[in-house]
Parts: C-alpha cells; sequence; structure tokens
C-alpha cells in the first residue's frame, strides 16, 4: 500500500495538484479540533463543520481524548494557542466510537500472539507506565467529553480566555450534539 501510495505521489506533485490546498500554518478560523481518529470522521468532521484546508488545527488521536495534562494532544493544543493563534477548541468526539469499552485487557492477549512477550510488559510496568491506564478507552462518550473538555480549561498552561466546548458527532450524518460542562 505505501508503494501505491509514493506512485500516487509523484504524479500529485508532477501535476501541481497541491496548488489548490496552499495555505499557511496559522488556522484562519483560530479554531483547533480535537477528534477522534476513526476513519468515518476523515472527510466528514471537516465537512460536517464546513472547514477547509487551512481553517483549523485537527488533532485526531483514539477517542479524541487528552488522557493526561501532559500527553501528546495537550501539547498540540497548548502550542496550537501560543504558538498559531488558536482561541477556541472543539472537542469531537462520535456515536460507535472504537475507544469506547476499550482497554488493556482487550489489547493483552492480541499483543502476546504478535510477538510482546509478558516480560516486555512487565519491563514497561516497572518504567512506572500503568498500561490498564494508557489503553483505557470510556465508557460514557458524553462523560468521556466533559471530562477532556474540564481537563482542557484547567490546564495550568492554558489560557482562561480560551473557549473550549465539547461535542459529539454522529458519525453518518454529521449531526453535532452539544455537551454541556
Amino acid at each position: 500500500m505505501i508503494d501505491e501510495i509514493l506512485t500516487y505521489n509523484q504524479q500529485f506533485v508532477a501535476a501541481k495538484d497541491y496548488e489548490r490546498y496552499t495555505t499557511d500554518k496559522y488556522p484562519d478560523k483560530r479554531l483547533a479540533v480535537l477528534s477522534c481518529m476513526d476513519t468515518r470522521l476523515t472527510e466528514l468532521l471537516p465537512a460536517a463543520l464546513g472547514l477547509r484546508n487551512g481553517d483549523a488545527k485537527i488533532i485526531k488521536n483514539a477517542g479524541g481524548l487528552v488522557i493526561a495534562p501532559f500527553d501528546s494532544a495537550m501539547r498540540s493544543l497548548i502550542v496550537a494557542v501560543y504558538e498559531l493563534g488558536v482561541q477556541e477548541i472543539m472537542v469531537v468526539a462520535h456515536s460507535g466510537c472504537g475507544a469506547c469499552h476499550m482497554s488493556y485487557d482487550h489489547f493483552h492477549n492480541q499483543m502476546l500472539e504478535r510477538g510482546v512477550t509478558d516480560t516486555t510488559l512487565d519491563t514497561i510496568r516497572k518504567c512506572g507506565i500503568d498500561l490498564n491506564t494508557w489503553l483505557e478507552g470510556f465508557r460514557d462518550t458524553p462523560e468521556s467529553v466533559r471530562r477532556t473538555v474540564t481537563t482542557i480549561k484547567t490546564h495550568p498552561l492554558m489560557p482562561t480566555d480560551i473557549i473550549v466546548r465539547g461535542f459529539i458527532i454522529d458519525s453518518t450524518t454529521g449531526e453535532l450534539q452539544e455537551i454541556p460542562v
């Protein structure tokens, strides 16, 4: 698959198809969106929000979560605010998310089957990583959105004038439901 992508990329560049995507690093709408990496949202999310290339910083991960105050999602949001002029943040979870009910127990046997050893897992734990917490998803999508919004709003490095709101998008229709915090 990667070789096919590389072939396509050469054609894309040669035809100058990139020209219609030209923008700078600053989001025109001064907006950041934290959402899930679910493939159903790849095109649906920006289309449903009316976003075009250059309008917003879109940060994606499994579940659209901030799982710890100093994780990579929070780091990206801090950079977006201080370096790129973001003034509003949308947290957008979605219906039917695979991270709902996700857990380390779910992954453990799969890891062993794919060659990760219990010795490796024990070493990771001895380094202070709690795999149960790190690979935990959520059980309640609205509560997950509330928790992520609150974590962002109350982060010690997040300016208090930044607007942070949470939503759940329907994975089929794109309809947004705001989740009050």
